[in-house]
């Protein structure tokens, strides 16, 4: 498990160090919704190719999003205190060249305006152990956003996540290109 956190004065992602989410401390209703939590679409997935390839076969890691949760805890004007809960499916390609693979993402508390208000970067690691495929959750604990009062909603804020991509993945992705194992073309 891991944990982030925004602080008030430099809204930065650090490290801390208990999961406080848990309602048997305090059993009063929310004061608002949790923030929205969702992977950016452009940054969902990670294609990685042999230099210069564009097609199947150059294929050397991929990585999705698959899923994002987020649970919530905020009550009069304390801050939000959130837990976020990532899923990815990891493929390993015709070009790998171990069983083993190191992916980067990130994680950026945003105003509904997308104004990045902090972002973190973190390392998931994929062990296909001879399989081409495998998968993994990441539990990220204590995202802390402040609110400057108690009329300051969860729901003004978001928590973004998506993959560290090079300027040619990014680009990859925006094309709307895809590969399926079972096409004859590659492309």
């Amino acid at each position: 498990m891991r944990v982030i956190a925004v602080l008030a004065a430099g809204l930065m992602l650090a490290a801390c160090g208990s999961n406080p989410i848990s309602r048997a401390l305090d059993s009063r209703q929310n004061a608002g919704p949790c923030p929205p939590a969702a992977a950016l679409y452009d940054a969902s997935r990670i294609v990685e190719m042999t230099e210069g390839g564009t097609r199947f076969s150059d294929i050397t890691y991929t990585g999705e999003i698959t899923n994002v949760n987020v649970i919530c805890r905020y009550v009069e004007d304390q801050p939000v205190r959130a837990e976020l809960e990532i899923d990815f499916a990891f493929g390993k390609g015709p070009q790998a060249t171990s069983n083993s693979h190191q992916y980067q993402y990130w994680v950026a508390v945003t105003r509904r305006s997308s104004k990045v208000l902090a972002k973190e970067y973190f390392a998931v690691d994929a062990d296909f152990g001879g399989s081409t495929v495998d998968g993994s959750r990441e539990v990220l604990q204590d995202i802390i956003i402040p609110r400057a009062d108690d009329t300051i909603s969860g729901a003004n804020f978001e928590i973004v996540v998506g993959f560290q991509l090079t300027d040619e993945e990014l680009a990859f992705n925006r094309e709307g290109r895809r590969f399926r194992l079972d096409a004859a073309s590659g492309s």
